[in-house]
């Protein structure tokens, strides 16, 4: 990964710093949530924050780990790599030596960095980096290393899956792509073209259109660009506000597409769609659903809604924290080596039912995946979302064996 110079000082001076921190013991065993609470990102990191703190209730309930609790301790990062090093620097400072993030890429692949460099000058030091959300694919392949450990699929998984349903799809004849301006929308948008090409090279992409990151207010002029270009479906990784007040103006404008997205459930997501009338016309792919026919799964969701009144946004983050807990207590230890060594190669039942597992290779999770639509719901679906009355609907799931592709991870292990 390659900084500009003051950030490249920034992190040297953050090394020294974190070389000299003393090690402090713990009545409990503390993660650092690293993500957005200011700002355009700040629905997005306040639902990370109830989900991650609902698991760490979970988790104590049955004993903790280690015969400790574990709290999570919530940092801002404003989604910026260099803020996220301080915030990072404040937690490693106080004694922490798990930290987690999700949001979004750029700032993923600056913590990842930072992790491999201070845990190769600080041994004895080392702290772990839990991945929940950041899938650009950089960072399970040329930029993979031990400390990080990624539960999202990532973006190329992802687009492989969405890409075989859409090929199964002729009413498709024009496709926009329109994505935010930094790694991960990049990642969406090379994917996209290059699976659709091989796939179904009879689509035509009228419009290819990237924008910056959570700074745009009103998307009207985005869609009366896709509106003008005749497209029939839209590919998106927008996620947060991008995505809400993009469906917001798609309904102010009368646009009627079909649309294939990574966080339509975001929030805000749903009310949009809703708002836009595209029944069953907004397509995401997901590691899960709340109204998939799964007891437990759906036990977990009423208690969850029960607390905060919103739906499960990330099962990922059910499997991460439970992977967690059960590395911490099988290695009968909280150093971060033990950890890592513990979840390279676990398999794991995953939230929504099946089998999932931490490859070794490159430290992805590999899991179900799902393809589910948004709009009215059957009597078989009792969720809905932010009170629209309308819930999602799995249309095809694929096993993880289904869902893995090849990595180009050189990985660096310790000695």
């Amino acid at each position: 990964m390659r900084y500009p110079n003051a950030l490249r000082l920034y992190v040297a001076a953050c090394l020294v710093s974190f070389a000299q921190a003393p090690a402090f013991a713990q009545d409990t065993v503390k993660i650092a949530y690293v993500d957005p609470l200011s700002g355009g990102g700040a629905s997005i990191g306040e639902v990370g924050v109830k989900t991650f703190n609902f698991m760490v209730d979970e988790i104590n309930a049955k004993g903790g780990v280690l015969g400790k609790k574990l709290e999570i301790v919530a940092y801002d990062n404003k989604l910026n790599p260099q803020e996220s090093l301080v915030q990072i620097q404040k937690a490693i400072d106080s004694g922490i030596r798990i930290v987690t993030q999700g949001n979004g890429s750029a700032v993923a692949a600056a913590i990842s960095d930072f992790a491999a460099k201070f845990n190769e000058r600080n041994p004895g030091k080392e702290f772990l980096f839990l991945n929940y959300a950041a899938v650009d694919p950089v960072l399970t392949n040329e930029k993979c290393n031990y400390w990080h450990f990624r539960w999202d699929a990532n973006s190329d998984i992802k687009m492989e899956t969405l890409t075989n349903y859409m090929k199964t799809r002729p009413g498709i004849k024009k496709l926009y792509l329109i994505n935010q301006d930094y790694s991960f929308g990049h990642a969406v948008r090379s994917a996209a073209k290059t699976m659709l090409a091989a796939k179904r090279p009879d689509i035509q992409i009228v419009g290819d259109e990237m924008h910056p990151l959570l700074k745009i207010t009103d998307f009207a002029p985005y869609i009366a660009k896709i509106k003008a270009s005749g497209a029939d479906s839209v590919i998106t990784g927008n996620w947060g506000q991008d995505f809400a007040l993009m469906l917001k103006a798609a309904a102010d404008a009368g646009l009627q597409v079909d649309w294939y997205t990574y966080y339509a459930s975001g929030t805000g997501g749903p009310t949009a769609v809703k708002q836009s009338g595209v029944n069953h016309r907004v397509f995401e792919i997901s590691e899960g659903s709340a109204n998939i026919p799964h007891q437990a799964s759906q036990d977990f969701e009423r208690a969850f809604r029960a607390k905060y009144d919103i739906g499960l946004l990330y099962p990922r983050v059910v499997n991460q924290m439970r992977m967690l807990a059960k590395a911490i207590n099988e290695a009968k230890s909280l150093e971060a080596p033990k950890i890592a060594a513990k979840l390279e190669g676990m398999k794991f039942d995953v939230h929504a039912g099946g089998e999932g597992f931490m490859r070794k290779d490159d430290h992805q999770f590999f899991q179900p995946m799902y393809i589910r639509s948004f709009g009215e719901r059957s009597d078989e679906e009792p969720f809905d979302e932010e009170k629209t009355g309308w819930g999602w609907r799995t249309i095809t799931r694929l096993d993880a064996a289904n869902t893995m592709p090849p990595t180009t991870c050189k990985m660096d292990r310790p000695s």
